[in-house]
């Protein structure tokens, strides 16, 4: 059984940072990939950014450039998003997520999915 269990979320001011975590544990390909999506309320969930576990290539969607990072460490099968200058609007559950292959951006490509973690910016 594949799990992902993300941590890390919480309250925090508009241009502070957070650090996310999600480990995987189960039976999880080494050459999966791992992406961060979001979802506020009442819309759809987004892409955040993504990491080839084969290689490491990173990937974001252009509102986070430069100020998030997605890194992975192999030994603790963990992936981290590392959010700076975190914006109001950026308010909402962040998903951990795992495909076969590479990362893509859309949410309908990813079979396995971790329970979510709050972020909530305030001004």
């Amino acid at each position: 059984q594949v799990q992902l269990i993300e941590s890390g979320g919480g309250l925090v001011q508009a241009g502070d940072s957070l650090r996310l975590s999600c480990v995987l544990s189960g039976r999880i390909f080494t050459n999966y990939a791992k992406a961060w999506f979001r979802q506020a309320p009442g819309k759809e969930r987004e892409f955040v950014a993504g990491i080839n576990w084969s290689g490491g290539g990173t990937y974001y969607a252009d509102s986070v450039k430069g100020r998030f990072t997605v890194s992975r460490d192999n030994a603790k099968n963990t992936v981290y998003l590392q959010m700076n200058s975190l914006k109001l609007e950026e308010t909402a559950v962040y998903y951990c997520a795992a495909r076969a292959m590479v990362v893509t951006t859309s949410a309908k490509d990813y079979l396995y999915w971790g329970q979510g973690t709050q972020v909530t910016v305030s001004s």
